[in-house]
């Protein structure tokens, strides 16, 4: 492996002196015997006296060495886990303090109050509605279509097997946490499933499918077409929201559940490969491929 292919890893703190470099107290580290030069103990003896001399598990603790460059140095290069610490401060302080929705009332849902304008356009012309809910239904059929064809034509299972995870955990937890349809649902038979049948809302299938041919497109190194279907998904959801077809954590978790169950499929597939000591992966057997 070329140095140039390996990625430096940034530390959660600073860096201290390495042990085979000079230190400023005068004293430089042998390799060999492991001994401080100029000192009459070994490392593993000053180790030593440092556990027993030291004050308990608090002087060994940590954050019992961090000092303020340390804190500026996290502030600047892992700047990202800071946002989320300000945010879980934040959002323990809008839990606390937050009025609960009582029981006789509808769920409140702030992708319902973003839509307003949209819901009420739909509200008022049917047609438009019909129309967005085929388009949405033709996107479906895409969706499917890519990720069946990946299995059939190209030979590459990864995708279907993703889909079939997460349609399957859709259908236990949507039928294990029947929310309650919202007041205000805007339905079409043209909308998949097409015939205004009962669905699940928890969690959003369409996202997830969605997201499951997006992300094999990328490692397929289709690029154009993934964001083609990354815009059309958020167009999807935004109508869908609209319509009051789904909650927003019902789209948000699609979002994560298409990630996740892409995921699990990538480790099923690893684990077939070494449970049956093959280089690649594949629903057929050996056998079939002869002729």
């Amino acid at each position: 492996m070329s140095a140039a292919a390996v990625k430096p890893v940034v530390p959660l703190r600073r860096r201290s002196i390495p042990l085979n470099e000079n230190h400023t107290n005068g004293f430089s580290i042998d390799d060999h015997s492991r001994r401080i030069v100029g000192d009459t103990n070994t490392l593993m003896e000053i180790n030593g006296k440092k556990t027993t001399n030291g004050g308990g598990w608090i002087s060994k603790a940590s954050f019992m060495t961090w000092t303020a460059r340390d804190i500026v140095y996290v502030a600047r290069y892992h700047w990202i886990p800071c946002m989320f610490a300000a945010g879980l401060l934040f959002f323990m302080g809008v839990e606390y303090t937050l009025h609960m929705i009582p029981a006789s009332s509808q769920p409140f849902d702030i992708g319902f109050v973003v839509t307003r304008s949209l819901h009420r356009v739909l509200a008022s012309s049917p047609d438009l509605n019909t129309v967005l809910a085929a388009l949405n239904t033709v996107f479906v059929g895409m969706q499917t279509t890519y990720i069946v064809w990946t299995w059939l034509v190209e030979g590459r299972a990864r995708a279907t097997i993703s889909a079939l995870f997460m349609f399957t955990c859709r259908g236990i937890l949507g039928y294990s946490t029947q929310l309650p349809l919202p007041q205000d649902f805007l339905g079409s038979g043209v909308d998949f499933p097409v015939g205004n049948v009962s669905f699940f809302l928890f969690f959003s299938g369409h996202v997830a499918g969605s997201m499951i041919a997006s992300l094999d497109m990328r490692r397929m190194q289709r690029l154009r077409l993934a964001r083609l279907f990354d815009i059309l998904n958020v167009l999807q959801s935004i109508r869908l929201l609209g319509t009051r077809g789904h909650y927003t954590i019902d789209l948000a978790v699609g979002v994560g559940a298409g990630i996740l169950f892409d995921s699990l499929a990538g480790k099923y597939e690893e684990m077939s490969k070494r449970h049956l000591g093959t280089n690649g992966f594949s629903l057929i057997s050996k056998d079939s491929l002869v002729n």
